[in-house]
């Protein structure tokens, strides 16, 4: 009984990486289909306002209003991106060594290769 309980435990723990990867894979793929939606909506709205004002100009608004939410998706997008960077960076195994200066290193001038 106890044997099951922990093997249970084992795949659990197995499949939430696994399951994290595809969530953050997918969440990766909606950017795009986030960008053209936002732009559709916008030009929709553009649209629902020159029917109902009858001025040609308000389809410009709605079209600035989706691209508006288009680059705010994006810019959400990289600030979550920046912040996953920086975590992976704050990991030892990650961490950048910092290597010493040869002389030799920085004299590439009269070198034929």
């Amino acid at each position: 009984m106890e044997n099951e309980n922990k093997k249970n435990e084992e795949i659990e723990e197995n499949e939430k990486p696994k399951a994290r990867q595809i969530v953050e894979a997918v969440d990766s793929l909606s950017l795009g289909i986030s960008i053209v939606v936002a732009v559709a909506m916008g030009i929709g709205i553009g649209m629902v306002l020159r029917s109902l004002t009858g001025a040609g100009w308000t389809l410009w608004i709605g079209v600035f209003i989706g691209v508006a939410a288009a680059i705010l998706n994006v810019y959400k997008v990289y600030e979550k991106q920046k912040e996953d960077y920086e975590e992976l960076a704050k990991q030892p195994r990650y961490a950048i060594k910092k290597h010493l200066e040869d002389e030799d290193d920085d004299d590439y001038g009269e070198t034929k290769y």
